[in-house]
């Protein structure tokens, strides 16, 4: 451990810019929690961008800090994190964020954030500083969780498909605008609960590394509320670059099937959260959608754009991951 390394106003520097990590992730993320309600039109952007933010703050009562925990101490060696360390992760997690809003990819902040760390970290002190169980857990869940949300997203519009087959539309889709908000909300919650935690692990690694934690003791609750926060203003702006791609260019999307996207796309963030998995939710909600589409056929999905995003997610870690390493050598020159 470095901590005799690391000023007060290092520590401070590096909190502030994980917390400009968080708010670029609030921002970057926002279309998976509103791309549904806002191509259906069931609410104006700028509302459904506040309904979403306010339910990604109220996951702060809600979720134990599982995901944080893995950040923390399951992802790398705390022992070999100083102020480069975090700095180069940071580095290279918003970079990657920055280039995939600029051209509207919808990629995973989350995934970013892991590669940001395994890149500083190896350039630092090799792969032993890796964590392996804990980086192929975070690995195969780039696949299991929007495979879990297409199958649930699926399962549950087949069951709405059934409930409603002898309604009239016009009816269905008056139910389904109210169900829809609710469903927005719940992703909304699970979006706060799994991706608040990512920076609120990264936090607690720059407090052990200075000194001021210990792997052993309690995440300080500044954190976490400072890291909900952020995050919850960052969705409030919105990144509308990647809303239609999410909302109408993967699946054509009404109110039932926008309610059933959002919900599996939530039951899937509840167990990973649950389970303390950090996962995307943009692939979770990405897998939803494309669950729900399949419903109609696999015509109605179009495989030519959910396969550019599968790209996205496949090159997310390495990629983020060299220019965290690139964001390691920066901060030994310039910190």
């Amino acid at each position: 451990m470095e901590a005799i390394h690391m000023s007060l106003g290092v520590v401070v520097t590096l909190v502030v810019v994980a917390l400009l990590f968080d708010f670029m992730n609030g921002f970057h993320d926002a279309a998976n929690s509103i791309a549904t309600i806002v191509s259906t039109r069931v609410l104006k952007p700028h509302h459904a961008v506040i309904w979403a933010a306010s339910f990604n703050f109220l996951a702060y009562f809600l979720f134990h800090l599982k995901v944080a925990a893995t950040i923390g101490k399951g992802t790398i060696d705390p022992s070999i994190v100083d102020h480069y360390v975090i700095f180069g992760a940071l580095v290279g997690a918003i970079a990657w964020n920055i280039i995939t809003w600029y051209y509207g990819i919808p990629s995973s902040s989350s995934h970013a954030l892991v590669g940001g760390l395994v890149g500083a970290a190896v350039a630092k002190a090799g792969f032993g500083s890796l964590v392996t169980a804990g980086v192929l857990k975070i690995i195969a869940f780039i696949f299991v969780a929007p495979l879990l949300g297409f199958f649930i997203g699926g399962l549950l519009m087949v069951g709405v498909s059934w409930i409603c087959r002898d309604m009239a539309p016009r009816k269905v889709d008056k139910h389904f605008r109210r169900f829809q908000l609710l469903s927005a909300a719940a992703y909304s919650l699970g979006h706060g609960g799994n991706d608040a935690q990512k920076t609120v692990g990264i936090i607690w690694l720059i407090l052990i590394a200075a000194g001021m934690s210990t792997t052993e003791s309690e995440i300080p609750s500044w954190v976490v509320f400072a890291c909900y926060t952020a995050m919850g203003l960052g969705t409030m702006f919105g990144g509308w670059r990647i809303v239609k791609t999410m909302g109408n260019r993967i699946t054509k999307l009404n109110q039932a099937r926008g309610f059933c996207a959002n919900s599996g796309g939530a039951v899937t963030l509840f167990l990973a959260s649950a389970f303390g998995i950090p996962v995307s939710t943009t692939h979770t909600i990405t897998g939803a959608i494309a669950g729900v589409g399949t419903t109609r056929g696999t015509r109605h999905v179009r495989w030519g754009v959910a396969g550019g995003i599968v790209w996205a997610w496949i090159l997310t870690i390495p990629c983020s991951a060299l220019m965290a390493a690139l964001g390691w050598y920066i901060g030994r020159l310039i910190l």
